[in-house]
């Protein structure tokens, strides 16, 4: 097992940082905002399977927070955190302060074009420049040569994927797959927010993804309607969005077309004061 360093300074983790490229080493980077679960430990596998040195960021960014309920809510446990890490093989975990990523507030607006205008984007305005900012900045401070996100979060993925063109930032993505609970919930940070009344019944959102992928050929209108009518007739869960998008560039498919090949849906559920986001590639439902 690796000895973990853990520094908030920008200083000293640039010079551990230059002690490890001063030998040829790269870098890869998982950011996160704590409150560590095993999909974050994939990301930090394939950050050590890809890199010579991993570095994770624990931050929770208020600048991405557009409740301040959620924000205020969002789990957080840094002892549990840094065990994890520990474990994992972790070589750095950076735990700056809010000052120490923003010493003056940040204006600083993206353009994503139609990228952030739906699901996440419409249901939480503000949040993607808030994102945009976080990992931009980290960029900045860390300079790693790989990144690594998790598909669950497909939407941000793809933002982020824009921002760093946009900058021209020298940081390559890398998409790691969803990871799942045994019963196919997928795994976040909020979960522990639920009761076991809630946590039994959230089981359905990913049954519903893997019942939505077998359902080849069908208008996507037809299956929206379908997704919709099966969230929201359990009385423990809210559909607050299921969107049906081109896998590459996030645009909605048109009602009248039929569900192929290409298409992601993605979907976010309420249950209780919890907010779920999870997604499921047409016609890959295996991993579900």
């Amino acid at each position: 097992m690796k000895k973990l360093k853990t520094v908030s300074d920008i200083d000293e983790l640039a010079d551990l940082l230059a002690e490890a490229r001063s030998t040829g080493k790269s870098v890869g980077l998982v950011p996160t905002m704590g409150a560590l679960h095993k999909g974050h430990l994939s990301l930090v596998s394939c950050c050590n399977a890809g890199n010579k040195v991993t570095i994770v960021s624990i931050f929770v960014n208020p600048e991405q927070f557009n409740d301040p309920e959620d924000l205020e809510s969002y789990p957080s446990n840094l002892d549990r955190d840094l065990q994890m890490l520990r474990e994992a093989d972790c070589d750095i975990v950076f735990v700056p302060s809010v000052k120490t990523i923003y010493p003056v507030p940040d204006m600083r607006e993206f353009d994503f074009g139609p990228l952030d205008k739906i699901m996440e984007g419409r249901f939480r305005p503000g949040h993607f420049t808030g994102v945009a900012r976080v990992v931009s900045r980290l960029f900045e401070i860390i300079k790693p040569d790989r990144a690594y996100f998790g598909e669950k979060d497909f939407q941000q993925l793809a933002v982020i994927r824009k921002m760093t063109g946009m900058l021209q930032l020298p940081v390559e993505i890398k998409a790691c797959p969803t990871v799942r609970e045994s019963d196919g919930l997928a795994m976040s940070s909020r979960n522990v927010l639920l009761s076991s009344g809630q946590r039994k019944n959230a089981v359905l959102i990913g049954q519903t993804l893997r019942a939505a992928a077998q359902k080849k050929g069908m208008a996507v209108w037809e299956l929206k309607k379908w997704v919709a009518d099966t969230i929201n007739e359990n009385p423990f869960l809210d559909l607050e969005y299921f969107e049906i998008v081109d896998s590459k560039d996030l645009q909605p498919a048109a009602d009248g077309e039929r569900v192929k090949q290409g298409l992601t849906g993605c979907i976010a559920v309420r249950v209780g004061n919890v907010r779920l986001i999870d997604n499921v590639f047409f016609y890959n439902f295996e991993a579900l």
